[in-house]
């Protein structure tokens, strides 16, 4: 019979972890080059992205690609709120933007809240329609939605300042305000896929059909979801319009969903952990690929850099990854205590062994 934990010692394990990854972010606040800070911002962010994505995709099976449309009104409802009445009269020149946003400034926390309802509540719009598609129908029209947003955004001057988009954003988002959204975003989704709730949306994934013949409403529970990964999608986005400070129409092509998914399906699709992980690897790994853009020399051999090669290679890479690991590096499974005490576990008896022998 295997030996699990006591809750008691996982949640003392679960704050000794949180108040770890709070030192090790204090002292990067402190010691680390601001370059260094913009990338453990980013991955915070994209931590929220891609765990967002998978509550909709990988634990409920609704493929979805209009996410980058929902990160765009969540940039945008944010930066207009927290811009000072006067570098909107200074930003909007071809056409003012209407009243009353043209007055309106509010603190940061209301901002970000704000501009998550409002993402959630244009997720509700399009999810009650749309979720009565299934499989490739649906995936289209949340791609149209994705670009829907964008066009709107472009042509709207008098709300978003059309294709100048909008700068000089406050930079409010640091390493507190990501992390500290990140955390939420996972405990509260993964607190979700736990519950009695959670194992209701994994029926539905598997066969839609046999979980509404058990009695699980499958429509309102697939737009619930929808709703909440919305509103976290529209949080990230207004953190990242804070941390950039310029975003404009251009910002939310398709390829922000395209980034996303490639965490998700990185980490593994159907799992928390792997979405966390599929986001830092990213993330990292797109800095670090940098260098292959830029010139180099080998001796007497000059190298020029050629721009766009890191996503020849990245794309490479993620090919390797999926014949190896066809369904991600955790598939649908999770880091949890009980699982890392049993891995450890299970080296002390090799050990002990090896030594016997």
């Amino acid at each position: 019979m295997e030996k699990t934990l006591t809750f008691k010692t996982k949640f003392f394990l679960t704050i000794l972890f949180i108040l770890v990854i709070f030192l090790l972010l204090l002292t990067a606040n402190n010691k680390a080059s601001d370059y260094l800070i913009l990338i453990l911002n980013l991955m915070a962010i994209n931590i929220i992205f891609a765990v967002s994505l998978t509550f909709i995709n990988g634990i409920t099976g609704i493929f979805s690609l209009g996410h980058v449309g929902f990160i765009a009104i969540g940039a945008y409802v944010s930066s207009i709120l927290t811009l000072s009445p006067a570098q909107k009269e200074i930003s909007f020149l071809i056409k003012p933007l209407i009243y009353p946003l043209n007055v309106i400034q509010i603190p940061f926390l209301p901002a970000i809240i704000i501009a998550g309802l409002v993402a959630a509540a244009f997720g509700y719009l399009v999810a009650a329609p749309s979720l009565r598609l299934i499989g490739d129908y649906l995936a289209i029209a949340t791609l149209g939605l994705g670009e829907v947003v964008r066009v709107i955004a472009n042509n709207t001057w008098a709300v978003t300042n059309g294709a100048l988009g909008l700068k000089s954003i406050p930079q409010y988002s640091n390493l507190w305000w990501t992390w500290g959204f990140a955390l939420i975003t996972v405990v509260f989704i993964s607190s979700l896929v736990k519950s009695s709730y959670g194992r209701a949306l994994k029926a539905i994934r598997e066969d839609p059909v046999a979980a509404k013949s058990m009695g699980i409403n499958v429509f309102s529970h697939q737009v619930v979801t929808f709703v909440i990964g919305s509103f976290f999608a529209g949080v990230g986005g207004a953190l990242w319009a804070h941390l950039i400070t310029t975003i404009d129409p251009k910002s939310f092509m398709f390829q922000k969903t395209f980034e996303i998914l490639i965490m998700v399906v990185i980490g593994g699709l159907g799992s928390i952990s792997g979405a966390i992980m599929g986001a830092s690897l990213y993330t990292v790994g797109l800095e670090f690929l940098r260098v292959l853009e830029e010139p180099i020399s080998i001796g007497s051999i000059y190298i020029p850099g050629i721009p766009g090669m890191r996503m020849v290679v990245l794309s490479l890479i993620l090919i390797i990854i999926m014949l190896f690991w066809r369904r991600g590096i955790m598939g649908r499974n999770e880091i949890t205590w009980d699982g890392i005490y049993e891995l450890i576990t299970k080296l002390k008896n090799k050990i002990v062994m090896r030594k016997d022998e």
